[in-house]
């Protein structure tokens, strides 16, 4: 789902909340659910292990993917960690995209080609703690990806739209903007998580339910997980302003079961 630039949008309706808080990754808001999988990055970047970075099966060229309207260039080493905070840096490359725009270096983790392989499955809880970016071209994802589909994102963010966050569901279907002026703002910390159900997929902020879709992703539903900073290339959101570099911070990625 892409929000033009610009453009006005309506946020979620507020839903009630049942269970935990998961505001400050202190569990899941689904009654029983234990963690399964997390990385809170105090030990640098676990490559090979939990995460890989250099490749993804969702971009069409593997490290790229200008089809998309981004200006990705996928490098490893655009993502580093220090003090239990992983940064995401993107920065003018020197390679040329296929449709003639000058590609950004960025980094990217995806738990697909790692050692775990880790899926999340119908019923997970997957949660995560970013700072969003304030910098033009700037667009950082958590969402899920496997053979060709299988795709939920617990956000997308475009800092031309500050407040709000896209929360799309495109396995079945399902979509809303969330807009809250209190919690989602270039440069704050928020925390966004996402419950896969089999009738309704349900996201939340800050551990407060924003939306449910209610289609779900099915009983047989698995995929890969990818935290990303991509940069656009123009079309429906500003591109970079000038070659200063962008980055996104995060403090953890946790999956609850």
């Amino acid at each position: 789902m892409t929000v033009r630039a610009g453009s006005t949008a309506t946020g979620a309706k507020p839903l009630a909340t049942s269970g935990a808080s998961a505001s400050d990754g202190g569990g899941s808001p689904v009654s029983g659910q234990s963690a399964v999988w997390s990385d809170d990055f105090s030990h640098g970047i676990d490559w090979g292990t939990k995460w890989a970075g250099d490749k993804t099966s969702s971009y069409r060229y593997g490290n790229h993917n200008p089809d998309d309207n981004k200006l990705d260039w996928l490098d490893q080493s655009d993502v580093t960690a220090s003090n239990g905070v992983a940064t995401f840096t993107a920065q003018p490359s020197s390679h040329t995209l296929e449709n003639g725009k000058q590609a950004w270096t960025t980094g990217l983790l995806t738990t697909e080609g790692s050692s775990e392989g880790f899926q999340v499955r119908t019923g997970d809880y997957a949660e995560t703690r970013v700072k969003l970016p304030s910098d033009p071209g700037a667009w950082p994802a958590l969402w899920t990806w496997k053979n060709g589909n299988g795709e939920i994102d617990s956000f997308e963010y475009h800092p031309d739209n500050p407040n709000l966050l896209e929360l799309t569901n495109h396995v079945t279907s399902g979509a809303d903007y969330y807009t809250g002026t209190g919690t989602v703002a270039p440069g704050q910390w928020v925390t966004i998580g996402t419950h896969y159900g089999a009738d309704s997929v349900d996201w939340y902020v800050n551990g407060r339910k924003v939306y449910s879709d209610s289609h779900g992703v099915g009983s047989s539903f698995s995929a890969y997980l990818i935290l990303n900073l991509s940069v656009s290339a123009g079309a429906y959101h500003p591109a970079p302003a000038g070659s200063t570099p962008i980055t996104m911070q995060a403090q953890y990625v946790k999956v609850y079961r």
